[in-house]
């Protein structure tokens, strides 16, 4: 972390980080240090943390900066390719993506605007190789009303990043629901402090989980409760004054009808839940 630190610090144009991205940064993009790959920063500004990818990956990078602002074509005669473009505008993403091809890493360091944020990922996520990432920063902006980003909102880009993950959870058969693309390409989404990591696979090789199970002979032996909570705790009582009651009496049946998932203590569950959401709004 320290060395990343001093690279972003020796750059010699202007930039801004917040000091806790520079240990995300050391760990997920290890991978890449010294490989051909391409990386595509979008929000480059002065250029300032373009140098200092650079130095970060090695002479075998090509990087590419996206800036909305055409003084950036400056930054050119440094050696980088700078496109400018709005990342709002899917039109600019099919164009690039028809003169670039396909990228290994793409980082959003762009307006932070949802629209911005979204567009970005849904334009790029097919154009991203096997084991590259989509990682876009300052995602605590999502959570803030100032500065034009009139958030939280149900557009926010982490609220949009629940989406992703119901669509990765589809890999599992009890959902019961069809596999799409995004079901099959997006591998992992790793939630930093105002980072977002999205890890991309090969669309094929995701696919449905397979459900394991060992010891089969003794399954018969184990009674699942995880739904009978309130049931069995209510019967015991029961049982304690009327002594053992038989699973096909009429009491029995009068408990089980009551107290098996019943309202009132599906009302206990929400109470209890919202006292917890309420200690973390704090």
């Amino acid at each position: 972390m320290e060395k990343f630190i001093k690279l972003f610090k020796s750059s010699p144009k202007y930039s801004i980080k917040w000091d806790n991205y520079f240990n995300i940064y050391s760990n997920i993009l290890k991978k890449f240090v010294n490989k051909k790959i391409i990386f595509v920063e979008v929000g480059v500004g002065n250029g300032g943390s373009l140098f200092m990818w650079k130095k970060f990956f090695g002479n075998k990078v090509r990087i590419i900066g996206i800036e909305l602002n055409p003084e950036a074509k400056k930054l050119e005669k440094h050696g980088f390719e700078i496109f400018i473009g709005d990342q709002a505008n899917p039109n600019f993403w099919k164009n690039f993506y028809k003169q670039v091809g396909k990228i290994d890493i793409l980082l959003d360091d762009g307006g932070h605007k949802n629209i911005q944020q979204i567009t970005t990922f849904m334009e790029s996520i097919q154009h991203i190789k096997k084991g590259g990432k989509i990682i876009v920063e300052d995602t605590h902006t999502s959570f803030m009303k100032k500065k034009g980003f009139k958030n939280p909102s149900k557009y926010s880009f982490i609220n949009f990043c629940f989406y992703l993950i119901e669509n990765m959870h589809r890999r599992n058969p009890m959902l019961e629901k069809n596999l799409n693309y995004y079901s099959k390409k997006i591998k992992q989404i790793n939630f930093h402090d105002s980072i977002v990591e999205i890890d991309i696979t090969e669309n094929k090789s995701l696919k449905y989980s397979q459900l394991l199970e060992n010891n089969k002979q003794l399954r018969y032996y184990f009674t699942d409760y995880r739904h009978k909570g309130d049931f069995i705790i209510t019967l015991k009582r029961f049982e304690k004054i009327f002594g053992k009651i038989s699973e096909e009496s009429l009491t029995f049946k009068i408990i089980r009808k009551i107290f098996h998932r019943n309202l009132f203590f599906s009302f206990k569950e929400k109470m209890r839940i919202n006292r917890y959401i309420k200690i973390l709004k704090s």
